[in-house]
Parts: C-alpha cells; sequence; structure tokens
C-alpha cells in the first residue's frame, strides 16, 4: 500500500504522521545529545576511544577501579553532565505536553529530557542516569554532591548513609544487568505506542535496538531520524538522514 504521505517531503511526511498517531514513543540515543555538545560512546573522539570503560564487576571488587571511576565522575571527564538540552530535546517536551508522547524511552544517562521539561515519570532512561548515584546494596538514592568534597579532600570512597554498600553513579556499566523495570515499561509503551520515533541512535546494541522491531511488528509506524545509516533503515516507514533539532523544529507545536 502507498503511504498517503509519499509524496509529501520527509519533514512534512513526520508532521502528518504525529498529526495522526494517537500514542506516540520516542526512543533516543546519543545522537539525541551530541547536538547540545555531548560526545557519543563509539565513534572516533566519541567516550570509549578516549578511555577504557570500567567494567561492573571491576568496580564492585576493586577500590581503585572505583577510585578511578569516581574520578571521572567528578571531573566530568566523560562529558555526560553539566550540558544543556538542544532544539530537539524541547521539542519532544512540546510534543509530550501536547499529549501525543506517551513515554520517552532513551539510552542516554545525562538527563537532559527532565531538563528540558518531560516529566520525569514519562522518562524510561535504559542505561541510567549519571546525574545521581545510587546504592548497589539497598538501592537508596544519593545526590552526587553529597560525595563531592569527601572524596576529593580525603580520598573517602562513597558508602551508602543508611546501609554502608557500595555506592555507584546511576549508569548501568557494561557487564551490569540491564535494569527490568525500565525494560518491562519499555516493552509495555512499545506495544501500546501507534508512531515509534527513534531520535539519534545508531540502532546497534541490543537488547534497547529491539523495540523498534517489537513496536513495527505489533503493527505501529516506525521512523528514524539520525545522521547515519541504522540496521533497521530497511524496515521503517519513514527515514531522515537529517540534525534532530532541524526537523523536529519544523514538525513539533511550537506551544504544547
Amino acid at each position: 500500500m502507498v503511504s498517503p504521505f509519499s509524496a509529501q517531503s520527509p519533514r512534512l511526511q513526520l508532521k502528518r504522521m504525529l498529526e495522526v498517531a494517537r500514542r506516540v514513543v520516542v526512543f533516543t540515543g546519543a545522537g539525541m545529545s551530541t547536538e547540545s555538545g555531548i560526545p557519543d560512546f563509539r565513534s572516533p573522539g566519541g567516550v570509549w576511544s578516549r578511555m577504557s570503560p570500567i567494567y561492573f564487576d571491576e568496580f564492585v571488587r576493586d577500590p581503585e577501579k572505583r577510585r578511578e571511576a569516581w574520578r571521572r565522575a567528578f571531573s566530568g571527564v566523560a562529558g555526560w553532565t553539566g550540558a544543556s538540552p538542544n532544539a530537539g530535546h524541547f521539542a519532544v517536551a512540546r510534543l509530550t505536553a501536547a499529549g501525543k508522547v506517551s513515554a520517552v524511552i532513551t539510552q542516554n544517562v545525562d538527563n537532559l529530557h527532565q531538563d528540558s521539561g518531560v516529566p520525569a515519570e514519562r522518562v524510561i532512561e535504559l542505561h541510567g542516569n549519571a546525574s545521581y548515584a545510587t546504592c548497589l546494596n539497598c538501592g537508596l538514592r544519593h545526590e552526587l554532591e553529597d560525595f563531592r568534597a569527601s572524596f576529593l579532600e580525603r580520598g573517602k570512597l562513597p558508602a551508602c548513609r543508611d546501609c554502608g554498600g557500595l555506592v555507584k553513579t546511576a549508569t548501568i556499566s557494561f557487564g551490569q544487568p540491564m535494569p527490568e523495570a525500565p525494560m518491562r515499561r519499555a516493552e509495555e509503551e512499545t506495544l501500546a505506542c501507534d508512531l515509534f520515533l527513534v531520535l539519534g541512535s545508531s540502532l546497534a546494541v541490543r537488547p534497547a535496538a529491539d523495540f523498534p522491531v517489537i513496536a513495527k511488528r505489533n503493527g505501529a509506524k516506525l521512523v528514524i531520524v539520525n545522521r547515519e545509516p541504522t540496521p533497521l533503515d530497511p524496515i521503517a516507514d519513514l527515514v531522515l538522514h537529517d540534525e534532530i533539532g532541524a526537523v523536529l523544529a519544523d514538525v513539533a507545536p511550537q506551544r504544547a
């Protein structure tokens, strides 16, 4: 069947698809935040080309690896915190406020969706969040500032104020199990949507990259906006190899 938008420009097609959609899920990857100056993970010049990742089991068993992880967290060397939302983030926030977007599933850890105005309960973080820390034993949340002075001035490794357990930034490290509750919520939202909008993800990392496939197989329209081709381009209903902020500025409402 020929799409009713096939004779239109890609941006107009996306605008019309958003207009008729009843329930949109937005799925964002590193490309969403590179326009805010946050480096991606794997490309030349990305985070892992500049420093080796610290695996979860290394963090747990080796105090020196924990010390290095906290040095990175407080120095900001990875560049994951401290940036500001860009036009793409604000456009997603407007679409959410307008009642179009039911959930934002993100692979990013930078908190920029929340900073742009998307309610925290609408953001599903598959890889955690670098802006705070959690206890690996009891799960209690800790603010990074609670540990900054004692670590930088006295070299004291963070410990949970309640149970004394190991505390780690709330990101999912290599070798760390994916969080069950966010993964379950992401699948539920994916199955409930009628439009699945991918923004800035290479769709090369599983299991996160399975969600667009699940949506498509369940009958949702699949749209991919990414500067580079992705493995799922052939099954998408619409693909735009373009800048996210510029595209969304054209298709999202200017006011919620």
